[in-house]
């Protein structure tokens, strides 16, 4: 039997890739793919960064398996691997922790940290200083990265190298504490530190107060415009507050966003929710909202938390067991923010008391955090209708005994949500799904986590579900 030609193998699944995805999709992700070299039965290709080896598993993986299965007649294992530059390269070595528990609690070398190549290193450019809107803690190598995150970090790194080329605009969104502006500021200090480029961060609302002090306050307009249309990177966080703004404001971003990406010039946004949920905001914009590089930060896995609480109480030299390290991180699965806010509270009684934190101690302290995990007025009808709403059913229909898939999915959706956001029993949940028997909410539950490990992007909806009921959940 000849022996198969695996590089032609490989040429003709990114033709059939070709044709199958169109020429923009495929030429956005796979023109930098090369082919490396291939054995018996495998074939190694090369990517120019993790992140985009990573994107590209998690988008067209199993479609390029299947595609060389049928033209090779055989399974061809295929290594990825990232072909190496001289610049930095963020490591990032956190994994999710299955068990949940201090056996499998990470170690100190499961931080990422910046490496430098063997190579003789770059002469250093001169110390800049401080960047006076960016807070010197707010680094990639603060950034602790894991599967929640890796994907809007790799993104990041890979735009601090190349601003105004990888991946302009950027566009960050996600819940209240989980590390938008981290991330983007990391960005920010990283160019600025290792380049000449003029870097500008700036919340909505000081973009709005600085528009409004060269359009009504008789300050120049030529001023504002020359700002922000001509800087280099510019950060702007929390854009969901134009939503309230006025439309020339909203136009004075329009043009800047346009007078940015026509030089070239880099531009990363942060917001609480992706493009297509804002409201009162231009389509114009929302079109170009949309045409960034869109990534969403969900709340970090255990292990990931774990990790951020020993990193930040070593850096603070405080001696907080890891018993407590590990309550904490079961307890509080929000947001970095809460986790901190715990960790702190028991760091201020060591300071203040000169006592050293044990395990009884912190279930004392913390014990209010604990039992506000979840809001009290969270209800099953609220997320009845958020996940009906979104599926365009009635509450009838989720309750109903209609069981064809239309109806079934939104329903099991539903069902996981609420053993997820809420304090009821399956018996509870099962009463208010039209008196379904707690053994079909356990199967809808059990269904959806299967689902959560097969579609990456199942944990992403689920997610702005339940900011969108936390939110009708307060008013």
């Amino acid at each position: 039997m000849a022996e198969l030609d695996l590089e032609g193998l490989w040429n003709e699944t990114l033709s059939r890739l070709q044709n199958e995805l169109g020429e923009e999709e495929f030429s956005g992700w796979f023109t930098d793919v090369k082919y490396l070299y291939s054995s018996e039965n495998s074939i190694a290709v090369g990517f120019p960064s993790s992140f985009h080896r990573d994107r590209i598993k998690t988008r067209y993986l199993n479609k390029i398996k299947s595609i060389i299965k049928e033209l090779g007649n055989k399974d061809i294992k295929l290594d990825l691997e990232v072909i190496q530059d001289n610049k930095k390269e963020i490591k990032t070595v956190i994994k999710d922790n299955p068990d949940n528990n201090l056996d499998n609690k990470p170690k100190d070398n499961a931080l990422n940290s910046f490496s430098e190549p063997d190579k003789e290193p770059p002469v250093k450019k001169p110390q800049r200083g401080q960047h006076p809107q960016l807070l010197d803690n707010y680094t990639f190598e603060k950034y602790i990265i894991g599967e929640n995150n890796n994907f809007a970090a790799n993104a990041a790194i890979a735009i601090s190298r190349n601003p105004g080329n990888a991946y302009n605009p950027f566009f960050i969104y996600g819940g209240v504490g989980l590390g938008k502006t981290h991330l983007m500021q990391a960005i920010g200090n990283y160019i600025y530190e290792n380049s000449d480029n003029k870097v500008i961060y700036v919340t909505s609302e000081e973009f709005m107060n600085e528009y409004v002090q060269g359009c009504i306050r008789g300050g120049s307009m030529s001023a504002f415009r020359n700002k922000f249309r001509h800087t280099d990177v510019l950060l702007i966080d929390d854009i969901q507050f134009f939503q309230e703004r006025g439309e020339a404001v909203k136009e004075e971003l329009f043009h800047t966003f346009n007078s940015l990406l026509m030089a070239n010039r880099q531009l990363v946004m942060t917001c609480d929710r992706p493009p297509a949920e804002l409201k009162k905001i231009p389509d114009r914009l929302i079109s170009r909202f949309n045409r960034s590089l869109l990534v969403d930060l969900q709340p970090p896995r255990y292990e990931v938390r774990y990790a951020i609480l020993k990193s930040t109480a070593d850096n603070r030299s405080a001696n907080i067991p890891d018993e407590v390290i590990d309550l904490i991180s079961k307890n509080i699965s929000s947001n970095v923010r809460d986790l901190l806010g715990a960790l702190e509270k028991l760091i201020s009684y060591t300071e203040i008391m000169g006592k050293p934190v044990t395990l009884e101690i912190a279930q004392q302290k913390l014990r209010d955090i604990f039992g506000s995990r979840r809001q009290a007025n969270l209800s099953i009808e609220n997320i009845q209708k958020v996940v009906s709403d979104y599926f365009s059913l009635s509450l009838n229909d989720l309750k109903g005994k209609r069981k064809n898939q239309k109806v079934v999915y939104p329903r099991q959706l539903a069902m996981y949500i609420c053993r997820e956001m809420t304090d009821f029993s399956t018996t509870e949940i099962g009463e208010a799904f039209g008196g379904r028997d707690h053994t079909t909410v356990m199967y809808s539950i059990e269904k959806i986590r299967g689902l959560l490990i097969t579609d990456p992007m199942l944990d992403s909806t689920i997610e702005n579900f339940k900011r969108q009921i936390k939110e009708i959940s307060t008013k």
